[in-house]
C-alpha cells in the first residue's frame, strides 16, 4: 500500500505544479523550459510506475461491495472517457463544449472504477484521480481557461470517436491481461 500511495502523491504533486503558475515559472527561470518538461516527464513516469507497482502488489483490503450494476455503468462509460481522453490531443469541437476533455474522461474513469471496485487500493486509486480531476478543473478555470472556438469539421469529431472507440475496444480486450480482470 506504502509504494501505491507514494507514486500517487509524486505523479499528482508533479501534475499540480502548473495549477501554481508563479511556482512552474521559478523553476523554469531557474533550469530551463526543456529540462522542466524533461524533469516533469521522468517524474510522473516514476509515479506512475509506482501507482501501478503498487496496485498490483497491494494486499487486497475489503471496503464495500459495490452493486452488481457498477460493472455495467463502468463498462458504459468508459467509452466516453477514452473519446474525451483522444479529444484532449486531437483537433475537434469537444473543445468547444469542454474546456477540459481529459480530465473530465479522468473523471468519468475514475467514478466509473470506484463504482465496479470495493477496495481500500482502488479507492485510493480511483479516488484520488477523480479528486485531482475535479480539483484541476476548478483551478484551471480560476486561472481563466476558456473552451475553445475553433470549428472543425465533423471528420475531426468522427476521427476522436473513432480513436477513443478503439482504445475502448483495446482496453476491453486487453483488461483481463493487464489488470486481471476481465470486462465482458
Amino acid at each position: 500500500m506504502t509504494t501505491l500511495v507514494i507514486g500517487l502523491i509524486i505523479f499528482i504533486s508533479v501534475h499540480s505544479v502548473p495549477s501554481f503558475p508563479a511556482l512552474r515559472q521559478d523553476i523554469i527561470a531557474r533550469i530551463g523550459e526543456r529540462p522542466y518538461k524533461i524533469a516533469f516527464a521522468v517524474i510522473a513516469l516514476f509515479g506512475f510506475v509506482l501507482i501501478v507497482a503498487g496496485k498490483a502488489y497491494t494486499n487486497f483490503v475489503w471496503l464495500w461491495q459495490p452493486p452488481a450494476w457498477g460493472r455495467h455503468v463502468t463498462f458504459a462509460l468508459m467509452l466516453p472517457a477514452l473519446v474525451l481522453l483522444a479529444a484532449a490531443n486531437m483537433p475537434t469541437n469537444i473543445k468547444r463544449i469542454t474546456r477540459h476533455p481529459m480530465l473530465w474522461g479522468v473523471a468519468l474513469w475514475a467514478a466509473g472504477h470506484l463504482l465496479a471496485n470495493g477496495d481500500l487500493a482502488s479507492l485510493l486509486l480511483f479516488g484520488t484521480f477523480g479528486a485531482y480531476a475535479l480539483l484541476d478543473m476548478w483551478s484551471a478555470n480560476s486561472r481563466g481557461a476558456s473552451k475553445s472556438e475553433t470549428r472543425f469539421s465533423i471528420t475531426q469529431d468522427a476521427a476522436v470517436v473513432g480513436a477513443g472507440a478503439v482504445a475502448y475496444g483495446l482496453f476491453a480486450f486487453l483488461h483481463p491481461y493487464m489488470f486481471g480482470v476481465a470486462v465482458i
